[in-house]
């Protein structure tokens, strides 16, 4: 198996920036406008997701390209780690873990990793799975600015 991993710093209690990740706005935010999940089943948002929860649906790069359909099972919702199984397309292997260390008592160590399949195709993934992971990094630090500006506001 190959791991891609991407760390970064979050101005955001590790409890509060898990709790975020657990919402399907979030997560469709800080993957758009490079990807997003067109599905039927997703949770309404503002609700969480839960262990067990398998979601399906289209990919679409820049929401107009479609891509291949994919699915996420939540695996495992802990208290600062989100673990999910997903496949579609042409990896056959994306198992994805969100990790949130604290650092501070406003701030934490935000860490995604996907474990690829070896296959040719999921070493030919890595450059853009990090990309995407860059993207999704510097969409973190935006849901933090707004829901900063939401605790003060």
């Amino acid at each position: 198996m190959t791991l891609v991993r991407v760390t970064s710093e979050i101005p955001l209690s590790a409890r509060r920036a898990r709790t975020l990740a657990a919402t399907p706005d979030v997560m469709e935010f800080v993957l758009a406008p490079v990807v997003t999940l067109a599905t039927d089943d997703m949770p309404p948002p503002g609700t969480r997701l839960s262990p067990g929860l398998a979601v399906r649906g289209r990919l679409r790069w820049f929401g107009v390209i479609p891509a291949w359909t994919h699915r996420i099972e939540v695996v495992r919702l802990d208290d600062l780690e989100i673990y999910t199984h997903e496949r579609g397309g042409p990896i056959r292997v994306w198992n994805h873990r969100l990790t949130f260390e604290p650092t501070g008592e406003l701030s934490c160590r935000y860490t995604d990793e996907i474990e690829l399949d070896d296959s040719l195709v999921g070493r030919l993934s890595r450059p853009l799975v990090r990309l995407l992971f860059r993207h999704r990094h510097r969409r973190w630090r935006q849901v933090a600015a707004i829901a900063r500006a939401a605790a003060t506001g």
